[in-house]
């Protein structure tokens, strides 16, 4: 705290001026200084709000990357069900198919093997009477 000498009629009137034109800018300066942190704080203040509604942004595109990647992975379990249920259902198709041929073919075997034992015997007896017919021959000619 600043002392002031005495005069006649009170305190030195030129200390006093002085003190009061130090306080006054000195309060300007403070005043000057509060409306430049004022507007700081306000542009500091918007600038924050302006990185909150990015945040806000951010943190919805990646709630929306996160339901959409579960939507896409059901969506593929759902896809493969449906490609493993498909190949299950073709693969007892073919199967079924092959099963019938395979039972066709065999039918055929059997068919074309009792074809063969008949076509065989009926050989063996055509061959029996040429034999016999030869041999008639051969006994023809003796008497």
């Amino acid at each position: 705290m600043e002392k002031f000498n005495y005069e006649a009629n009170g305190y030195n009137r030129n200390e006093v001026n002085r003190f009061i034109n130090d306080v006054i800018t000195q309060t300007e300066d403070i005043v000057n200084k509060c409306r430049h942190q004022e507007l700081e704080i306000d542009r500091l203040k918007s600038e924050l709000e302006h990185y909150r509604r990015i945040e806000e942004t951010l943190k919805q595109a990646v709630r929306n990357a996160e339901i959409n990647g579960e939507n896409i992975k059901n969506t593929a379990k759902e896809e493969s069900a449906m490609i493993i249920d498909n190949a299950k259902h073709n693969a007892d198709r073919i199967v079924n198919e092959a099963l019938l041929k395979a039972e066709k073919i065999e039918v055929n075997r059997e068919v074309i093997e009792k074809n063969m034992k008949i076509f065989k015997r009926k050989l063996k007896l055509i061959i029996e009477q040429q034999l016999a017919v030869v041999d008639e021959i051969e006994v023809l000619e003796l008497e």
